[in-house]
């Protein structure tokens, strides 16, 4: 039996040092990416962490191990600053990566925002029987990703399961 795209089961990571601090000082945190994407994808898991690979490898491992989601949505830590490591982190773990999100991410992108779609790494694929979706932080990225997740993901898992 395939899930249906109803079905999916999605988990949410914001990946930002400047939110995680915010959320340590006590202060009140204004994650837009994160919430929306917790919000459009009815999200089961949601965490913000700053931009650590050991913190995002492990929260990757512990959300599959412990939680029943069928893909995870990442967004930020994909730029190109020496804090970024999203992508990096995640080119250790997919067991196979979904060089098509990119190509139809990026063109998407430079529709709206030209040129400077290149300083974007998001990228997607698979880790134990997971879909991993890597986004840039900023809200329009996201929404920019939205109809590509919610259209794909249940046929990724269906081809994936088969």
């Amino acid at each position: 039996m395939h899930k249906g795209l109803e079905n999916v089961k999605y988990a949410v990571i914001t990946v930002s040092d400047s939110r995680f601090n915010e959320l340590l000082s006590g202060k009140n945190v204004d994650d837009k990416s994160g919430n929306y994407l917790r919000d459009e994808l009815n999200a089961q898991y949601y965490a913000l962490i700053p931009d650590n690979k050991d913190m995002l490898k492990g929260l990757i491992n512990h959300i599959i191990d412990f939680f029943d989601i069928d893909s995870i949505v990442i967004t930020g830590g994909t730029g190109i600053s020496n804090r970024d490591n999203t992508p990096d982190v995640l080119r250790e773990l997919f067991e196979k990566e979904l060089d098509g999100f990119k190509i139809v991410f990026h063109n998407l992108s430079y529709n709206e925002v030209g040129y400077a779609t290149v300083l974007s790494r998001a990228t997607a694929g698979i880790y134990r029987n997971k879909i991993i979706y890597a986004l840039p932080g900023s809200l329009n990225a996201c929404k920019t990703a939205m109809n590509i997740i919610k259209k794909e993901t249940g046929h990724i898992l269906k081809h994936l399961l088969d």
